[in-house]
């Protein structure tokens, strides 16, 4: 009888495990669509300031803020305030083509969902480091960038946990001037970037791809310490609840560029093209 009873309690749990395995694949097919799904482009409009202000012959101190906007069903377009960064960080200039930084970010989240009865406001807190390479080519600069973030973010959900992140980004861009033969004061250029955005962290399965930004800017250099710069970004990547679903973004951008010198240096352009 001990034997009968052994035998049938493996065979229960053998039934168990397969329909258990069958009811993971059933419902991992469930959640994965069978082909790449696109949401509706969200349009966002983005203010953003970029301070590199130069403290010695090589350090300079990163001070950005950013005021981003998406919109919503009550207030399409321009929309209603989703995040607001303070990015800062100490640079050190290595030569005139190459800089790095390191420090943090506070960025605040707004809960744009008008349907939510969840939190309207949490914190999101990073870490960041980034190396930026700049070449010229005849009238033009060219900058490669690479920025690695660790991030910890959380939902509008109360008590919810914190969830840790890696991003990974590489960043394409150029500034060609257009009326001019060199970037200086008084010049117009035009700026073509593309950036890559990856992600991992145990609550990335499947969602590496974050974000592919596609931006073009016109930019003016009002003085050797001051420009300014506005363009379009068009961008897409994969929701971090389904890798199958892409999430898109037409987003105008609005820049502030200032450098201020601390040193005893007058009419002259940073040594490097620090701009973000």
């Amino acid at each position: 009888m001990k034997g009968r009873y052994k035998n049938t309690a493996i065979l229960v749990a053998f039934l168990l495990m397969y329909c258990t395995q069958g009811f993971t694949q059933e419902t991992n097919e469930e959640v994965l669509p069978p082909f790449s799904e696109f949401k509706d482009p969200k349009t966002r409009t983005w203010f953003n300031t970029y301070g590199n202000i130069r403290i010695s012959k090589r350090l300079f101190w990163v001070a950005q803020t950013h005021f981003r906007f998406e919109e919503t069903e009550e207030t399409p377009f321009i929309g209603q305030i989703g995040q607001v960064y303070n990015r800062h960080a100490i640079g050190y200039i290595y030569n005139k083509k190459i800089n790095a930084a390191l420090g943090g970010v506070m960025r605040i989240n707004f809960n744009t969902d008008e349907s939510s009865t969840d939190r309207n406001v949490v914190p999101e807190f990073r870490i960041w480091h980034q190396y930026q390479f700049a070449m010229p080519v005849y009238s033009a600069m060219i900058y490669h960038r690479i920025r690695i973030e660790h991030r910890w973010t959380q939902g509008f959900e109360e008590n919810s946990e914190y969830i840790f992140r890696n991003r990974w980004r590489y960043m394409f861009r150029a500034k060609i001037p257009l009326n001019n033969h060199k970037l200086e004061p008084k010049t117009l250029y035009v700026s073509p970037e593309a950036e890559l955005i990856m992600q991992s962290g145990r609550a990335v399965v499947g969602s590496v791809m974050e974000d592919l930004r596609l931006t073009t800017t016109l930019g003016y250099i009002l003085t050797p310490r001051l420009t300014v710069a506005g363009g379009l970004m068009y961008s897409q990547g994969q929701t971090l609840e389904n890798a199958g679903v892409f999430k898109q973004n037409l987003t105008l951008r609005f820049h502030l560029y200032f450098s201020p010198d601390f040193r005893r240096v007058r009419n002259k352009l940073p040594a490097i093209h620090l701009n973000d």
